[in-house]
């Protein structure tokens, strides 16, 4: 298992229960896949640098967890396909 950091970026007008349901439903991804949440962070609302499809405003998560490989393709692909992010970066970090 090694360490990842994810910086998500949802739509920022989503209501707080979808949002709720949404970042859920992100977690469910990463233990889904034998990944283990270590600590995730809402910054909230926040001015993007630049616009994505008109929109400046993104609510920003960043999640730290342990996966596998495979586990990252499968959650990359999830993100990828999943209405309300806006965007997202996985990276590993280094040992």
């Amino acid at each position: 298992m090694r360490n990842y950091e994810a910086m998500i970026i949802l739509q920022p007008d989503l209501e707080e229960e979808a949002r709720n349901a949404l970042v859920e439903k992100i977690q469910s991804f990463i233990v889904r896949d034998g990944g283990e949440i270590t600590d995730i962070n809402h910054w909230g609302n926040r001015k993007m640098a630049y616009e994505i499809d008109d929109i400046r405003d993104g609510y920003y998560l960043l999640a730290k967890f342990t996966g596998t490989g495979s586990g990252i393709d499968e959650l990359e692909r999830n993100l990828q396909i999943s209405d309300g992010v806006l965007r997202y970066l996985v990276i590993r970090e280094d040992e």
